[in-house]
């Protein structure tokens, strides 16, 4: 295949991808802006202490579809097409086990996990609303996660675009229906983000109306060797989605402590912006997922590093691009969502987006290493760029630099973290290219 011809594949399966993660990340940022609209600062705090189990959610349904997705595009190049039916009915059973212990939490938990992270007073009985609903929802985010992958992985990425971006667009309307004609407050909000995957399900149904599927449930025994394929395929997407939860409950318990109420919902901005932009490089890195496990299922090897370059150098003008705009606009961004015209507010968020946003570069090329690996079977190195970033380092390195600095050091913890296993990945990418080379 000439070099021509790699690069259309990739800019059809990578735009695609890109247009659909934006749009699947803004299932959050649209609650963003509307609470801050519709409930103000205690609204936006109670959000932003909630939204980390939205990152456990979609970060386990990624798992099992990345996972899923990833074995089942190698199946079906090297033509096992009953094996490949064998991995996404391994992929389903594992999204029902995780819903049922999401769904459960949300039944008997919601007030204990908001405590934990640090809810009080008003924004306690708020938080607590928006998270039962999300986790009572748990189980349409995992499927729709797993469909969308064996949809993508199936030759079909134009439908899983469609129905990212058809899910998300309802999230916004009903967004604005729920919140201020219907006056149903926050729990509008976790409505309105909790019926967008169904509408997306709902999207990719054609798919398997019109039959075009060549995955299917299948009987047979549940294989503990299958189920961990899936899960350790899948685990750097899971570390880089809970990592963004992780990162926002250190922060929020940290920020709380230094600027209180006002400082977690400047954050708020902060952290939900970085859900966008985090989201544009995981579709770069879902868009190169089917090529690169195609081409390493056929042994193309030159098809893969091809790939990888066209992803780094997108990754590189995006950041560029990216990082400019916030640089220039950081004021205007930050007032979009300052409802109150809160002084305070504005000048954290203002400061902390030029201080955070440092880490664009480092952070795509981490998320794009990473998932080279994974497709490619080789997922010792996911792990451990997954594992070090999402929380090796940049929990003590959140610690460490908000005792120097305060405030500016908790926004310098992520570029500072990013930046360190970014040359940790480049070294594990030297390595394994130099032993294949051998």
């Amino acid at each position: 295949m000439k070099a021509h011809h790699y690069l259309r594949e990739f800019a059809k399966y990578t735009s695609l991808n890109v247009l659909g993660m934006i749009a699947l990340s803004c299932y959050i940022l649209a609650d963003t802006f509307f609470v801050s609209k519709g409930l103000g600062t205690n609204g936006l705090a109670a959000l932003n202490l909630a939204i980390p189990i939205y990152s456990f959610i979609h970060g386990s349904g990624l798992m099992i579809g990345m996972g899923g997705g990833t074995r089942y595009s190698i199946q079906k190049s090297q033509q096992e097409h009953s094996g490949a039916s064998q991995t996404f009915t391994h992929a389903v059973v594992l999204s029902v086990l995780f819903a049922v212990f999401f769904v459960l939490a949300g039944l008997f938990l919601p007030g204990a996990i908001v405590s934990l992270f640090g809810a009080e007073g008003a924004v306690f009985d708020l938080s607590r609303t928006y998270l039962r609903v999300i986790l009572l929802f748990a189980p349409a985010f995992l499927m729709n996660n797993v469909f969308l992958c064996f949809v993508r992985n199936d030759g079909a990425p134009q439908l899983s675009m469609a129905a990212m971006i058809g899910g998300s667009l309802s999230n916004v309307v009903l967004d604005w229906v729920f919140i201020f004609p219907c006056k149903m407050g926050i729990f509008g909000a976790a409505f309105a983000t909790g019926l967008a995957p169904i509408i997306s399900m709902l999207i990719l149904s054609p798919h398997f109306i019109r039959r075009k599927n060549q995955f299917h449930l299948i009987r047979c025994r549940l294989e503990s060797r299958i189920l961990g394929r899936i899960l350790s395929s899948g685990v750097p997407s899971l570390v880089t989605e809970v990592s963004s939860g992780v990162v926002i409950i250190i922060f929020n318990a940290i920020i709380l402590n230094l600027e209180g109420n006002v400082g977690v919902a400047a954050y708020g901005v902060i952290a939900n912006l970085s859900l966008v932009i985090i989201a544009i490089y995981t579709g770069i890195a879902q868009g190169i997922q089917p090529i690169f496990s195609r081409s390493y299922g056929v042994l193309n090897f030159p098809g893969i590093h091809a790939t990888l370059r066209y992803a780094l150098i997108t990754m590189a003008a995006v950041s560029v691009l990216v990082y400019a705009v916030i640089f220039f606009f950081a004021s205007p961004i930050a007032a979009v969502f300052n409802s109150e015209h809160n002084e305070q507010l504005q000048q954290i968020a203002a400061e902390g987006l030029r201080l955070y946003f440092i880490a664009c570069p480092f952070a795509g090329f981490n998320v794009i290493i990473s998932m080279y690996f994974t497709s490619t079977e080789r997922p010792k190195p996911a792990h451990l760029i997954s594992i070090l970033r999402g929380f090796l380092l940049i929990i003590p390195m959140a610690f460490f630099l908000s005792w120097i600095g305060n405030i500016r050091g908790v926004w310098c913890a992520f570029p500072a973290t990013e930046l360190l296993v970014a040359c940790i990945g480049l070294a594990c990418f030297l390595s394994v290219r130099k032993s294949r080379q051998n």
